[in-house]
């Protein structure tokens, strides 16, 4: 017999555990980390920089994952981000998601 509590319960723990890994181990294994890090400034800003920078930026979500996948140069100084194509967009959403709350 179906049991639509089951179901339910299954569909949360899936949730909570996708935006559980959208976080420093989403960034260790896109390798995010080999330039970033939370509190220093390394190859690109830091986590809390970014956060920072973008506190207000309603916009902020959409084109930072844009940012992520496609790379880019100059906000940051003129050393490149390059294009990040093994990250999917709901990945790079997790992401900028998980920076931006690093206030």
């Amino acid at each position: 017999m179906f049991d639509g509590r089951y179901v339910t319960a299954t569909v949360v723990a899936l949730l909570v555990s996708s935006s559980a890994f959208g976080s420093p181990e989403l960034a260790r294994s896109k390798n995010c980390v080999a330039c970033h890090h939370v509190e220093r400034k390394m190859i690109g800003p830091a986590y809390k920089a970014v956060a920072e920078r973008y506190a207000k930026d309603e916009a902020a979500v959409p084109k930072l994952s844009e940012k992520v996948i496609k790379g880019g140069v100059g906000s940051w100084g003129q050393t490149p981000m390059p294009p990040q194509a093994s990250v999917a967009p709901s990945e790079a959403e997790t992401l900028v998601k998980w920076i931006l709350s690093q206030q």
